[in-house]
């Protein structure tokens, strides 16, 4: 694991967050309490700001990025998918869902409990209105917006990764070397 200052920016780690051994974070970083990073994700705060809020998911193999004097705004209880990638995202709000294998790309925008399709890739300035689903490439905004439901499903899940956060710094425990 790698938490490092670059240029004399150093991340901040929110209290109860768990960063993996094999992640890596570095320079202008915020992560919000309760957060959970898995292997291999790579947050980098090199030349742009990145702040991820509170209870979010960052699964294994995911890249996080900020242009140069720019910033990656991540709001609460966000889950990106294994192998996703964020590269200078104007906003992802609060509850959003980035599925596996997607790339949601410059200034794009994604509303409250916006979802982003396994492998889709949201184009540049695109925005995915709260509670709609965007899926393909490029991705296209679906008609039916997501349910009371698949909501409640979510939020389920979600808790999962804030109890993964609490459990991993205890329960991890390397064999051999």
């Amino acid at each position: 694991m790698t938490i490092a200052s670059f240029e004399g920016k150093s991340p901040h780690i929110g209290a109860g967050a768990y960063v993996h051994p094999s992640a890596d974070v570095f320079g202008d970083v915020t992560i919000g309490a309760e957060c959970w990073i898995g292997p291999g994700a790579r947050i980098r705060g090199d030349y742009g700001a990145i702040v991820l809020g509170d209870y979010c998911s960052v699964e294994d193999n995911c890249v996080i990025h900020a242009r140069p004097g720019e910033r990656t705004t991540i709001g609460d209880w966000v889950t990106f998918g294994h192998g996703a990638v964020i590269h200078n995202v104007t906003m992802i709000h609060d509850y959003a869902i980035v599925g596996m294998g997607a790339v949601v790309s410059d200034w794009a925008i994604l509303g409250e409990w916006a979802v982003v399709g396994e492998g889709a890739v949201v184009r540049q300035g695109q925005e995915v209105p709260p509670g709609h689903i965007a899926v393909g490439v490029p991705a296209k905004v679906l008609a039916k917006a997501v349910g009371e439901e698949y909501k409640a499903q979510w939020t389920e899940f979600k808790k999962i990764y804030v109890d993964l956060a609490r459990r991993y710094p205890e329960g991890w425990i390397p064999l051999g070397e």
